[in-house]
């Protein structure tokens, strides 16, 4: 009989090399005795030092991600869901609750989509109903918090506005099996534990960035992340759209843009673009879930596939061939001509027309080709530009010593302390905000350890804890926490080709960003996050998402 039939794995490989410290000597009667003796004694040893990682897999109190501010669930009671039970909002209210409510009762029931019950306002709520409620006077609550009451008659979701009623029942689908991600064909009964959770967000912006220009990723795909998003609360996708290797978005004024300079991509492949139809087609997805597109178009660098397709925007007005590595610092639209400032014009223009969210992303980062004041007067003149067109820029953080509009988010992406006082803080100073976007802490096409074969390690490698252990509150010395909008990990994509690839890189270390851009710094520890996101496994399975199985977690 095999020791592991008898001890843990664990105790096993502890009492493996202990008793590996004999070696093959041959024992007398006496000596065989003894040795028996000291093996004993060493699996007993090793069993004591295996408890603590079985006691590592217990299941915690509740695996709400990110951490709510107060939960208080009942150890005993609790509400069941069966097919009969109705969603019910009221009679009045609006087409963003009312979708709510749909996507709601068709996740709980089985069959087709259903629709929640309207009631009066003085009207009875019917008994072992699931109510979503919008308290305008809520103050307390915010734009995106909410308030969960669940009785074992009742459930009553309220928020003092539909983000709220959303990120609520983000929440409660979270306390239910991992079955409820797959699209119930058969009758099914569901529970849910009595108990109250109050929660709000701790920044208004938690965000995502994906780059489509190195790699083209489908539209399905990119909808796909947006649905793991908001299951975890993160309210931007940032879409890299446009660089050196390819252009990703129609621009109806520009077809060559698309027509040649999208027309492939990393590597030669055959590339690809959204049109302005598939674009608002995803924006409204996304707002569907409470997620707001930002679009980017990174400029005055970065630049190769435009100024393959239009000469007109380089200096000597050659065009160069397009380019499929992953080399940057290289392009740059030559800023002394005004046919630079009519393209970026046109480009503001028609994505401004497309694009409901209040800001456009004209990157501006790592750019050699320029001079330090041709630099600067470039992109005051393109803010000037994304203002006149009713939106709000933001930039890389080598925008900041430009004289840029409070208005301006600068997005900082350096890790060293001399970028903190030449960028973020100078733009602090002046009252504008900060998306921190650290490339040491959340740069997710940073390889986990160096046994990663996809991703980069040029920020260093960024394991799930690392991810996670930072403080946006202090990151930046000199600036202050008010300054701080909130988190955003980019995805660079150099080394992703294919949707899972994404997903590998992406998950689980977005979903730590978004427990740091989301719950107050009382409410996190890793310990803690690491235990609740091993629950998390089955679910992200269940939604077909292609995680790393970091071995940081002990998943379930």
């Amino acid at each position: 009989m095999t020791l592991s039939l008898l001890f843990p794995v664990g105790s096993v490989r502890c009492a493996s090399r202990q008793i590996g410290l004999f070696g093959d000597v041959a024992f007398s009667r006496s000596s065989r005795r003894a040795g028996a003796m000291r093996i004993v004694a060493t699996l007993l040893v090793c069993l004591t030092m295996a408890a603590p990682v079985h006691a590592q897999r217990t299941a915690p109190t509740h695996a709400i991600i990110p951490a709510p501010q107060r939960v208080d669930l009942a150890r005993t009671g609790s509400f069941t869901i069966t097919d009969s039970t109705p969603v019910v909002i009221a009679a009045n209210a609006g087409e963003e609750v009312e979708r709510i409510g749909r996507r709601l009762a068709t996740m709980l029931g089985p069959g087709a989509p259903r629709a929640p019950r309207r009631i009066a306002a003085r009207a009875a709520v019917p008994p072992n109903a699931i109510q979503l409620v919008i308290d305008e006077d809520n103050d307390d609550a915010g734009a995106e918090g909410y308030q969960i009451d669940v009785r074992t008659g009742s459930v009553r979701i309220s928020a003092r506005e539909p983000a709220g009623l959303f990120y609520g029942v983000q929440t409660l689908r979270q306390l239910l099996p991992a079955s409820v991600e797959h699209r119930a064909a058969l009758s099914r009964t569901l529970t849910l534990p009595v108990g109250k959770i109050e929660d709000a967000p701790r920044y208004t912006w938690r965000g995502a960035m994906l780059d489509v220009a190195r790699h083209f990723l489908p539209l399905d795909d990119v909808k796909r992340y947006v649905d793991v998003m908001a299951l975890y609360k993160l309210n931007v996708l940032h879409l890299h759209l446009a660089d050196d290797q390819g252009w990703r978005i129609e621009i109806m004024s520009r077809p060559n843009l698309t027509r040649h300079g999208g027309s492939t991509q990393v590597g030669g492949g055959p590339g690809g673009f959204y049109t302005q139809a598939q674009y608002t087609e995803l924006v409204e997805y996304a707002q569907a879930r409470n997620v707001m597109i930002v679009p980017e178009i990174d400029m005055p660098g970065h630049t190769n596939a435009a100024l393959a397709s239009y000469p007109e925007l380089t200096c000597d007005g050659v065009a160069p061939p397009l380019y499929t590595g992953i080399r940057v610092g290289f392009s740059a639209l030559c800023p002394s001509k005004e046919s630079t400032y009519a393209f970026v014009e046109d480009i503001v223009r028609e994505l401004a027309a497309i694009t409901p969210g209040p800001y456009i992303h004209l990157g501006g980062d790592e750019v050699e080709k320029l001079t330090h004041t041709e630099y600067l007067r470039f992109i005051e003149r393109v803010e000037r530009i994304v203002r006149t067109e009713g939106k709000n820029m933001i930039g890389w953080g080598e925008i900041a010593p430009a004289n840029l509009d409070p208005g301006t988010l600068v997005q900082h992406w350096r890790s060293d302390a001399r970028a903190s006082r030449d960028s973020a803080y100078l733009h602090a100073e002046r009252g504008g905000m900060i998306i921190l976007s650290p490339g040491n802490r959340t740069y997710l096409d940073m390889k986990y350890d160096a046994n990663t074969i996809l991703g980069l390690r040029w920020a260093g490698m960024i394991s799930v804890e690392h991810a996670y252990s930072w403080e946006p509150a202090t990151f930046l010395a000199r600036v202050p926490e008010r300054a701080v909008i909130g988190v955003e990990a980019p995805l660079w994509s150099e080394t992703l080709e294919k949707r899972s690839d994404y997903e590998f890189l992406a998950f689980p270390r977005l979903i730590a960003i978004a427990e740091l851009g989301w719950s107050q710094r009382n409410k996190r520890a890793w310990s803690d996050f690491r235990t609740r996101l091993a629950e998390h496994g089955p679910r992200l399975q269940a939604m077909g998402v292609n995680f790393y199985r970091s071995p940081e977690i002990p998943w379930k």
